[in-house]
């Protein structure tokens, strides 16, 4: 199965994304296909409550699967917005469409131009996907 990475969407190496709207104040939060496939079967989604502040890259919820317990770590800083409450429901959605209808959380950003610094373009996220998959 070829793993898609849309170019759109800016990556951590923890293997969670953020989608920037056009405004540039409101991003999307999600993890990566290739995340999903490593865990395998999601049973269990912790995230945090609307209202809640996340910082750049601290832990913001765990995601379980049969295999194992995952942290989830926020790409960007800001408030949280929205968050998908189907997923707290069935976790088990998350696998049919990460980059869509599988959206973690959506955070209204402290500075956009700032958080975006430390992550990674799609080409760059291939690379490190690349060299764990040679591991």
């Amino acid at each position: 199965m070829t793993l898609e990475y849309p170019e759109d969407l800016r990556y951590l190496d923890t293997h969670e994304y953020v989608r920037l709207e056009p405004d540039g104040e409101i991003a999307t939060i999600g993890l990566t296909a290739y995340a999903i496939e490593q865990l395998g079967d999601i049973v269990f989604l912790e995230l945090p409550e609307v209202g809640d502040t996340i910082e750049a890259q601290e832990e913001i919820g765990t995601i379980e699967s049969v295999k194992a317990v995952s942290q989830i770590y926020a790409p960007v800083s800001g408030t949280v917005i929205d968050r998908n409450e189907l997923l707290l429901k069935a976790p088990e959605m998350i696998a049919d469409d990460p980059y869509g209808e599988g959206w973690l959380l959506k955070v209204r950003l402290d500075d956009p131009n700032q958080d975006l610094e430390h992550t990674l373009s799609a080409d760059e996220y291939r690379s490190l996907i690349a060299a764990e998959e040679e591991e």
